[in-house]
């Protein structure tokens, strides 16, 4: 009775072992075959027009060419980018999902919402980190802070009735204000809105004080005098404000705060097809057109690998998981 129980275990065994080859050289050949099957969907996770929306949008037209497939840019805002990212997370690992990700969706998100559906160190395969976009200090015309220690000195004398206002709860905007407190004592009272425009719209009506916003949406109302930018928030000046401090030259050390954006596929997306997009997207930024957009948008770009950026992202996860806890941020 021995022998057939015995033969049976073997040809299971056999037949498990066929079963995961099979299922391999499958997995193999449909790598190879990527992308020929049918359009690449490219997921950004906040509404049309914004940064995120305008770079998805510029990658795309030039990855049609360089991999020879249809790229749809499908915009799935919501929940500060959580949907959009839940949406990729959850779709399947064969490469022709992808997600425009950024600090928000794979970083600050993470760490602040308690209960967000899906985890991104585990569901995420990072591709390439795209770049990275500073925040700047900025105040109203009227407002009489004319340096970075003229608005820790106004927060110090008169705790929390100095207000700044962000892109919204648990942006990087709203972020750099938290870190600006941690960092100089300051107790500031943050003010979020539903976007950039109507905070800026507020700073220069008078509204609010002060703001942390992005670079690219400060410049233009920096050239026309209706604000005053105090500091840029990365460690290095930016190259659209080359002469704006940063804050640590501005009497705040430690002070390293950038927005940044990513290509990212399911987790699971067989390696080849992650290697092949990382080139891809490689050549495609080093096309001088493209490099020209991208620097229009204030991204700061140096080529890296996805080992590189899954290594960078777990940096900023840790980072921002420490800011949030220290600095008891909660969502409101």
């Amino acid at each position: 009775m021995a022998f057939p129980f015995k033969a049976t275990v073997r040809a299971l065994a056999l037949t498990g072992a066929l079963t995961a080859a099979s299922t391999a050289a499958f997995t193999a050949n449909a790598a190879d075959a990527w992308p020929a099957a049918k359009p690449i969907r490219l997921v950004v996770p906040f509404a049309a027009g914004g940064t995120s929306d305008v770079l998805a949008r510029t990658l795309a037209k030039e990855m049609q060419g360089e991999l020879n497939q249809t790229i749809v840019v499908e915009n799935k805002g919501g929940a500060g980018g959580v949907l959009g990212a839940d949406s990729v997370a959850k779709s399947e690992a064969d490469g022709y999902t992808l997600l425009l990700g950024t600090i928000a969706t794979n970083a600050i998100n993470p760490a602040l919402l308690p209960n967000i559906a899906y985890d991104a160190a585990r569901d995420f395969a990072p591709i390439i980190l795209l770049g990275s976009i500073s925040n700047v200090l900025i105040v109203g015309e009227a407002q009489p802070y004319k340096t970075v220690k003229d608005v820790i000195d106004a927060a110090k004398a008169k705790p929390d009735t100095l207000a700044f206002g962000s892109a919204g709860q648990g942006t990087s905007q709203h972020l750099s204000g938290e870190v600006f407190k941690l960092l100089t004592g300051a107790q500031l009272t943050h003010v979020p809105y539903r976007g950039s425009a109507p905070a800026v719209q507020d700073l220069i009506g008078g509204q609010i004080p002060m703001s942390f916003e992005t670079a690219l949406v400060a410049l233009p109302h920096i050239a026309s005098g209706k604000i005053r930018a105090l500091a840029v928030t990365s460690a290095k000046r930016t190259q659209v404000m080359p002469d704006v401090p940063t804050m640590q030259e501005a009497g705040v050390p430690g002070f390293d705060v950038s927005s940044w954006q990513g290509i990212y596929a399911p987790a699971g997306t067989p390696k080849p097809v992650v290697d092949r997009l990382n080139k891809a997207l490689t050549t495609i930024i080093a096309k001088p057109d493209v490099r020209a957009k991208m620097d229009a948008l204030g991204l700061e770009y140096t080529v890296n690998t996805p080992e590189q950026f899954a290594a960078f992202q777990k940096t900023e996860q840790a980072k921002w998981a420490k800011v949030i806890k220290d600095g008891n941020i909660k969502t409101q």
